[in-house]
């Protein structure tokens, strides 16, 4: 895969930003001016901010930072950040089209197991890819035979690498890679080097035994879960003041829909008088991906990077228009921002039926009003966010999605694909 980012993601940037081995556009019309890529690289760098930290390195200026741009970065600009600022850059659009094809089998190139049938159409993709490289680029003069390398070639074997080696995850080289990068600064003697790796190495290995014998975290006995809510923790910091009532309100609505008292709000309010509500600043999902609370969040700081929207499920009543009609429910895939994380342990109340106390965990999102989505990839576009906050229950919250700025519009970010979809299954 090092080939595709470092060479063939390369030498398409080349292609449109110049004369590539002296050659001109020939027949074509490819070239991008050099304003627009100056402003695509800054588009890039300023996607930083709204990218959080646990999708990788900043992005860095790919028109002028050369030294940063790595086969990692050129990896993450290529599947999801290429795709949105490149949209309307070429005066044809069949360049863009044939990029997007290419990020597409990139992506059929990352999952994790494939089918026959998968890498026969890996293998069917890659063919028409190359052969539409010819047309559009090598425009099949033998005086433009340079623009064709090898590495293009090479895209024509990836499926049958697959078959004889398996997916391209377990064989790549970016974990040796980023382990080099890990351990390097260890060698603190030009004389023995391998001598301050072997000590580095004994040393980072004893003080994970350490942290795991002693059970040792970054929240140390801070944090809090719930055996029915699996997936999901709540990180500190945490304080225990009533919300304001505005909040309040939208929480009685949230556990009125809970216990399907729509029609008896005030049973809510006087079961939720002797609740113990905790304000959190940040929710973990399986071990994975931190998110924090808007409210929580430093605006001020422009050096975080904002980890505040994320992706998340409802079911949402399809004859809700209609109220004679017996509500039917469908899950329905929604993009928002966390402003508010709750732990609220109910006490016993008879008039919702509960016997004992139960702690629920809510987020308060504000959803983002999505205008559309890109035709051939999974990104979502959308101008602005509700100015209205909705309570769901957490585990509604999937993961962790980045934003980018395309123009007026954002578009989101969103690396988790199809394998972490949830699944509705209905009670039969």
């Amino acid at each position: 895969m090092h080939l595709i980012w470092e060479n063939t993601i390369k030498n398409l940037v080349l292609l449109w930003t110049g004369p590539f081995k002296g050659l001109d556009e020939g027949t074509g019309s490819y070239q991008l001016p050099r304003s627009v890529w100056d402003a695509i690289g800054v588009a890039t760098a300023a996607s930083g901010s709204t990218i959080p930290g646990a999708y990788g390195a900043r992005p860095p200026n790919v028109a002028t930072d050369h030294t940063a741009t790595t086969a990692d970065s050129w990896s993450f600009w290529t599947l999801y950040i290429g795709p949105v600022l490149l949209r309307r850059s070429f005066t044809d659009s069949k360049y863009y089209d044939h990029f997007v094809n290419l990020v597409k089998l990139l992506h059929k190139c990352l999952e994790f197991s494939f089918t026959v049938q998968d890498v026969d159409s890996l293998r069917e993709g890659f063919v028409q890819w190359v052969l539409d490289f010819e047309d559009l680029y090598y425009q099949h003069d033998p005086e433009r035979i340079s623009i064709c390398p090898v590495t293009i070639h090479a895209l024509l074997h990836i499926a049958d690498s697959i078959i004889a080696c398996g997916p391209v995850w377990a064989y790549w080289a970016f974990p040796m890679e980023r382990y080099c990068g890990l351990i390097r600064p260890g060698i603190k003697s030009r004389k023995h080097p391998f001598a301050s790796l072997d000590r580095f190495v004994v040393e980072c290995a004893q003080i994970t035994q350490i942290r795991l014998i002693y059970q040792l975290d970054d929240d140390p006995g801070f944090a809090l879960s719930k055996p029915h809510h699996e997936t999901t923790c709540l990180l500190p910091p945490s304080q225990q003041d009533r919300p304001e009532p505005a909040i309040l309100r939208k929480i009685e609505k949230c556990l009125a829909t809970r216990y399907d008292m729509s029609g008896n709000i005030k049973a809510i309010k006087r079961c939720l008088v002797k609740a113990q509500i905790v304000q959190w600043a940040k929710l973990r999902i399986d071990d994975g991906d931190t998110i924090y609370a808007a409210a929580t969040f430093a605006a001020a700081d422009t050096e975080r990077r904002d980890a505040t929207y994320a992706r998340y499920e409802v079911l949402v009543d399809i004859n809700a228009h209609r109220r004679r009609v017996t509500p039917e429910y469908k899950p329905e895939t929604r993009y928002g921002r966390i402003q508010h994380i709750f732990s609220v342990e109910m006490p016993p109340c008879a008039e919702l039926g509960l016997r004992t106390s139960e702690t629920l965990f809510l987020a308060g999102i504000t959803p983002c009003n999505i205008l559309a989505s890109h035709s051939q990839l999974d990104i979502q576009y959308y101008e602005e966010e509700s100015k209205t906050e909705q309570f769901v229950d957490i585990d509604c919250v999937q993961c962790l999605v980045g934003r980018v700025r395309d123009g007026r519009r954002w578009a989101v970010i969103d690396r988790s694909g199809a394998l972490s979809r949830a699944l509705y299954i209905p009670d039969a």
